[in-house]
């Protein structure tokens, strides 16, 4: 049996593409989001100090086509993994909005980044469908094409037999990890279609799905239906030209780098965000749903992080 996650300090969990090898050079003069003179109530949005609306990192439109370069949206960025996402994007010089529920956290999130002028962050949640629609109705108005999405998405871990729990403890658990997935795709896969032809759509995975985690059969459950999710939208996105990839990790993660020494062969969340801007970046279109990515090969300084990693595409689940 696994070691329980329960007793240690992580959660893939958030409150949640650079489209091709193209788009690398694209984010890399990529320009932070001018500020506009009205937005949407729910925006929590600061701008660094000392940096105005001319600032030259990040650009302000591509000195190329003179059109703002696409961002990166990150639902959950304020969570424990979406903030290493949000990390590794913005060290690979891509614009990234990250979306959450709580603005504390996200107003938190633009404090750590505050010299990152390509980093804008929106209050919104893909709890429900309407929740969803009206999320994606204020990210369609946005002046930047949307490159790529990363969900980040989850909730904290509840542990307890599912055999000594009612019936409503699993559909809770549905309810909070699974079907916000289907939310957020549902109506970001066609404002995605619609702003980049071959765009990029990264769920993160979870090892809860690999195995049955002691005291935790709640999340295994619903981490496998994730897993199968992910290979669903992946059929029936193909039509509208987006590649939805489940980015699979065998390990759970650190919530600090400094418990890293604890569980070496766990993952950091930093690891997490670059193994993503890989599979974002990767010139070579996976042809399969599930990604997995050997943890020895993406915690490599900034300067290798564009440099394509060795997928292995799998279909199987894995036994413990």
């Amino acid at each position: 049996m696994p070691r329980s996650p329960a007793a240690a300090p992580f959660r893939v969990h958030g409150d949640g593409a650079i489209p091709l090898s193209e788009s690398v050079s694209r984010v890399h003069a990529a320009a932070a989001a001018p500020e506009r003179q009205q937005f949407a109530p729910g925006r929590v949005r600061h701008r660094p100090a000392g940096t105005h609306r001319d600032c030259p990192v990040g650009g302000r439109k591509s000195p190329v086509s003179g059109t703002l370069a696409p961002e990166v949206l990150v639902l959950g960025g304020s969570g424990t993994v979406g903030q290493g996402v949000v990390q590794a994007l913005l060290e690979a010089g891509s614009p990234v909005l990250a979306v959450a529920r709580d603005r504390t956290r996200l107003a938190a999130l633009r404090e750590r980044h505050r010299d990152e002028p390509g980093l804008d962050v929106l209050s919104g949640s893909v709890a429900t469908d309407a929740a969803a629609a009206a999320l994606v109705a204020e990210v369609a108005q946005r002046p930047r094409p949307l490159a790529g999405v990363v969900a980040a998405l989850g909730s904290p871990l509840r542990p307890g037999r599912l055999l000594e729990r009612p019936l409503g403890a699993l559909r809770k658990r549905l309810d909070a990890d699974l079907l916000p997935h289907l939310a957020a795709a549902r109506h970001l896969l066609p404002l995605l279609a619609q702003h980049e032809r071959g765009a990029r759509y990264v769920l993160l995975g979870s090892p809860c799905a690999l195995r049955a985690w002691s005291g935790h059969g709640d999340s295994s459950v619903a981490a496998s239906a994730i897993r199968m999710l992910a290979q669903v939208l992946h059929e029936e996105a193909k039509p509208l030209g987006v590649h939805v990839h489940l980015l699979s990790l065998s390990e759970p993660v650190c919530r600090s780098d400094a418990a890293i020494d604890d569980c070496p062969e766990w993952f950091t969340t930093l690891g997490v965000g670059r193994a993503v801007v890989h599979l974002l970046a990767e010139p070579q279109r996976p042809d399969r749903a599930l990604v997995e990515i050997d943890r020895r090969h993406f915690a490599q300084p900034r300067s290798a992080l564009l440099t394509p990693l060795p997928f292995s595409f799998s279909t199987h689940e894995v036994s413990p």
